[in-house]
C-alpha cells in the first residue's frame, strides 16, 4: 500500500472528513480516486445481440481499491438513475479472472422494465455510454473453478448454461484458455449452452472461433426455437458419458438448473449458481417510519434496507461492498428494531452499530445519519 493510500485510510483523515467520508471528497476531484469505496468507469460498450432483450458487454476500469475477481464470481453494480435514486443489482463478471485494479467486463441482458432492478439491467444494456460511472462492490460468490493448468487429472470439465447464465461460465472458459489450459495434459472441456436462436446467442463469434481452433474444448450450442432439444439426462449422457462423475458448473434459468440438479442426483461434482436477492421472507408488510436524525430526513418505512431508504431520500452514506462484508456503511441505530436481510435475525438493542446495507427496519427506526 502506498504512503498516500495509508494516509487517506487513516482514522485521522476519516475524522477530518466526517460525516461524509474521505471518498466523497476524492470523488469530486476524480471519480476513479478512492480510499475505501470501489467505483468504475465504463470505457467500452459492445453490443452482443439485438432485439427486444438486447445484450451488451461493458468494459469497466475500476478504482485501485478493486481487489480483482475469480472466474465465476459476481459484483454488485449501482447506478444513480434519473430521480436521484440509486439502483443496484448483482451481475456476473464475464471476463477472465482479473488482478487488483485491472479492467473487467460485465455482460448485461435488458430485462423488461418491471421494477427497479430490471430497470437497471435495461439501462446498462441500452443506455450505458463510455464515461459512465458505476458504484461497485468487491467481487463475491463461491461459484468458482479451482482447476489449474498445472494439475493433471483424468476427470473432464463440463460447463452448462442457458441464456444470460453463460456469463460466469464464459469467464471460466476464458480464464482457462488465457492461462494456457491444455486438454491433452489436463482435462478436456465440454461447453454446453442453450439459447432460443442464433440471433440470441451471446458470444457467438468467439465460441465459433473456440470450436474451430481449440481441439480440447468441445462446444455445443443448442438453439431451442430452431428445433434444438431441451435438456435431458439421456442427451447429456450421450454427450458426456458418466457425467455424474464429471466436475460440472451450471448457471441459467431456474428450469434448466433444477433439471440438471435432478439429473446429478446429489453428486458432489455439480456446482450450481443461484442469483438471489437478500432474503426478507417472513418479514411481513413494512410498517412505521424510518428517520435519519442527523440529516433531519425521514419517510414511511418501505421495508428496504436502511441504505436503500437513505439513498432514496438523497443521502449518500459511505459504503463499500453493499453486501454486509466490509462494514464501511456501519452507522449507529439509536432506536427501533432492524432485521438482518441475510440471516433473518432481528435486534432491538438501543444505540447499536448496524450495517445499513443489510439491515431493514421493522416498524419505527431511527439512525444517526
Amino acid at each position: 500500500m502506498s504512503l498516500v493510500s495509508t494516509v487517506l485510510r487513516s482514522r485521522a483523515v476519516a475524522a477530518l472528513a466526517s460525516p461524509h467520508g474521505v471518498d466523497r471528497y476524492l470523488e469530486q476531484v476524480n471519480p476513479l480516486w478512492a480510499a475505501h469505496e470501489v467505483r468504475g468507469r465504463v470505457v467500452e460498450v459492445r453490443p452482443e445481440t439485438t432485439g427486444v432483450h438486447p445484450v451488451t458487454t461493458l468494459t469497466v476500469q475500476p478504482t485501485s481499491t478493486w481487489r480483482g475477481h475469480r472466474a465465476g464470481q459476481h459484483v454488485q453494480v449501482g447506478v444513480d438513475l434519473p430521480g436521484a435514486r440509486r439502483a443496484t443489482r448483482c451481475f456476473s463478471l464475464s471476463s477472465a479472472a482479473s488482478a487488483p485494479g485491472e479492467r473487467f467486463t460485465l455482460t448485461v441482458r435488458a430485462h423488461d422494465d418491471t421494477d427497479e432492478r430490471t430497470s437497471l439491467s435495461r439501462h446498462l444494456a441500452t443506455r450505458a455510454r463510455p464515461g459512465d460511472l458505476l458504484h461497485l462492490s468487491q467481487a463475491g460468490g463461491d461459484f468458482t473453478m479451482h482447476a489449474s493448468p498445472a494439475t493433471p487429472t483424468p476427470h473432464p470439465l463440463l460447463l452448462v448454461s442457458g441464456g444470460s447464465g453463460i456469463t460466469p461460465v464464459m469467464s471460466m472458459l476464458r480464464t482457462l484458455l488465457r492461462d494456457g489450459y491444455d486438454g491433452r495434459a489436463n482435462r478436456p472441456v465440454t461447453f454446453l449452452h442453450y439459447a432460443r436462436s442464433p440471433q440470441e446467442q451471446i458470444y457467438a463469434e468467439e465460441l465459433a472461433a473456440v470450436a474451430r481452433f481449440d481441439n480440447h474444448v468441445d462446444v455445443h450450442l443448442v438453439h431451442t426455437a430452431r428445433g434444438g432439444a431441451r435438456f435431458s439426462p439421456a442427451a447429456l449422457a450421450r454427450l458426456v458419458p458418466g457425467f455424474r462423475d464429471t466436475d460440472t458448473w451450471v448457471c441459467g434459468p431456474t428450469g434448466l438448473v433444477e433439471a440438471v440438479a435432478a439429473a446429478y442426483d446429489g453428486s458432489a461434482r455439480l456446482r450450481v449458481e443461484h442469483f438471489k436477492a437478500p432474503a426478507t421472507a417472513g418479514a411481513g408488510p413494512a410498517q412505521g417510519e424510518t428517520s435519519f436524525t442527523r440529516s433531519g430526513l425521514g419517510a414511511t418505512n418501505t421495508g428496504e434496507t436502511l441504505l436503500a431508504q437513505a439513498e432514496a431520500l438523497g443521502l449518500r452514506p459511505e459504503t463499500g461492498c453493499r453486501m454486509g462484508i466490509c462494514f464501511t456503511c456501519t452507522s449507529r441505530k439509536t432506536s427501533g428494531t432492524v432485521r438482518d436481510v441475510v440471516t433473518g435475525e432481528e435486534s432491538s438493542r438501543p444505540d447499536e452499530d448496524v450495517r445499513i446495507c443489510v439491515s431493514a427496519p421493522v416498524g419505527d427506526c431511527s439512525v444517526d445519519l
